[in-house]
C-alpha cells in the first residue's frame, strides 16, 4: 500500500525508513484521516519528515505523486497581466448563493484545463475565464465557492482549493539561497536543553502524579525552565574582502544572537594573532588578548571561525606577516593555540566553494582546521553542526 508514494518521497531527497512509512500506514489503518487530499499530506509530512529542512522536497514529491495537480504549471501557463488587478465585481450575499461549485476538485481542474486551451485574452469581472475580481473559479481578486486562486498576493474570501503547487516550505529547501530563517532552521541543530534558573515552569507530569496521591486535592509542582545550554563563542573576521560578504554575515550572525543565549563573540582581520577585538571598529581600546580570551572562556564553548581565509599565505605561516602589525608569532600559533583549547571548533567561509582551490591561504587554513572548514550555506552549516556535536 502506496508504495510508489513511500518510493516517490524517497527519491526526492527526503529522507524515509521503513519505520516511518509503516507508522504512515497504521495511522491510516485506524482511519486518522478518510477521503481527504490535505488531511492526508499533513498526516504523511508528520509521520514521514523528521527535519524542516525537507519539507520543500516532501511538497514536490507530493506534487509528483498527485497527478493532475501537478500537471499544472499555474505560475508558467497564465500570462501575467491576466491576473492584473482591475475592475471589481462587487456580488451581492444572493449572488454568492447563487454559486454553484463544479463538483470536487477533479472536474475543477479538468475545467481549468479547458479554460486554458480556449482562452485568448484577459478577462476582467467575468464568471467563466480566467481572470481578476469576478465570480470565475479561476483567477484572483473574486470569488467562488470552490476555485483556484493565481497569482493573487494574499489571500481574499479564503475559499481556494489548496494545491500542493504552493510549496509553502520552498525557502526552507537545504539547497534554498540562505536567509535569517534558514540560518536559524540550520543552527537549531545544535541546540541542548537543560533545565536552569528559577522554579518558574509547571511540571505537568508531576503534579498529575502528586494531585493522584492527594486522592484528587490539586498539588501544582513547578521545574527549572529549560534553557539551551549550548555555548557558542564566534571570531568574525572583518574588513577587507570580508566586505563582499557582510550582507551573509550579518544574517549569521543575527540568527545566532538568536538562537543561543550563552553567545560570545569577537572580531579579527584575516588572520587571528594576539588580540582579537570586541568591537568591529578594532579600536586600541576594544583588544582583547588571545590569551586572555582562553583563560575567560572554558573548553566547553563551541568555537566557530567565521572568515573567507582569503590572504596572503605569509600571513598564516610567518611572524611579522600580519598587514597591520609586526606580528612576533605566526597566525597559525594563535590558531593552533585556540584550538588546543576549545575542542569544538570550525571555520565558516563565505567564500564560494568553486573558488576555494584558487587561494592557497585558503588550504592552509583548512588543514590548521584539520578539515572542519565549510561553507557558509545551508549544507555546510549543517556539516559544520555536526561537527561540532561530534565525541
Amino acid at each position: 500500500m502506496l508504495i510508489d508514494f513511500f518510493l516517490t518521497v524517497r527519491r526526492y531527497g527526503v529522507p524515509v525508513s521503513i519505520t516511518e512509512w509503516l507508522d504512515l500506514l497504521k495511522a491510516l489503518q485506524q482511519q486518522l484521516v478518510f477521503a481527504d487530499a490535505e488531511q492526508f499530506y499533513q498526516l504523511a509530512r508528520l509521520c514521514l519528515v523528521k527535519d524542516e529542512v525537507h519539507f520543500d522536497k516532501f511538497d514536490r514529491a507530493c506534487a509528483e505523486y498527485f497527478d493532475g495537480v501537478t500537471q499544472i504549471d499555474l505560475a508558467s501557463a497564465i500570462p501575467e497581466e491576466w491576473l492584473v488587478p482591475g475592475m471589481l465585481k462587487q456580488l451581492s450575499d444572493e449572488d454568492k448563493a447563487a454559486l454553484q461549485s463544479l463538483g470536487g476538485l477533479e472536474k475543477l481542474l479538468e475545467a481549468f484545463k479547458e479554460r486554458l486551451k480556449e482562452q485568448q485574452e484577459r478577462h476582467a469581472g467575468g464568471n467563466k475565464w480566467i481572470g481578476t475580481g469576478g465570480s470565475s473559479p479561476f483567477g484572483a481578486y473574486g470569488f467562488h465557492p470552490e476555485g483556484i486562486r493565481v497569482g493573487q498576493q494574499g489571500s481574499g474570501q479564503r475559499k481556494a482549493v489548496k494545491v500542493w503547487d504552493q510549496r509553502q516550505f520552498k525557502d526552507l529547501d537545504s539547497k534554498a539561497e540562505l536567509n535569517n530563517r534558514s540560518i536559524k532552521l540550520a543552527l537549531r541543530q545544535l541546540r541542548r536543553f537543560a533545565r536552569t534558573g528559577a522554579q518558574q515552569e509547571l511540571d505537568l507530569a508531576g503534579t498529575i502524579a502528586a494531585t493522584s496521591k492527594q486522592a484528587g486535592w490539586l498539588d501544582l509542582k513547578f521545574q527549572n525552565e529549560r534553557h539551551n545550554a549550548v555555548k557558542v563563542l564566534m571570531l568574525f573576521d572583518i574588513g577587507g574582502s570580508m566586505d563582499d560578504h557582510v550582507e551573509q554575515v550579518q544574517q549569521l550572525f543575527s540568527a545566532a544572537h538568536g538562537e543561543f543565549k550563552q553567545l560570545e563573540f569577537f572580531y579579527f582581520h584575516n588572520c587571528v594573532y594576539e588580540h582579537v577585538w570586541k568591537s568591529a571598529k578594532r579600536r586600541p581600546q576594544d583588544m582583547l588578548a588571545v590569551d586572555t580570551l582562553i583563560h575567560t572562556y572554558g573548553a566547553d564553548y563551541k568555537l566557530i571561525f567565521v572568515g573567507d581565509a582569503t590572504m596572503g599565505p605569509y600571513e598564516i605561516s610567518y611572524p611579522g606577516g600580519s598587514v597591520e602589525h609586526f606580528n612576533a608569532l605566526a597566525g597559525e600559533v594563535w590558531l593552533q593555540k585556540l584550538l588546543g583549547h576549545f575542542g569544538k571548533a570550525v571555520w565558516l567561509n563565505p567564500q564560494p566553494l568553486a573558488w576555494w582551490g584558487h587561494y592557497q591561504s585558503i588550504e592552509l587554513i583548512k588543514q590548521l582546521m584539520t578539515e572542519r572548514m565549510y561553507d557558509l550555506s545551508l549544507d555546510g552549516l549543517s556539516q559544520a553542526i555536526r561537527a561540532l556535536q561530534r565525541k
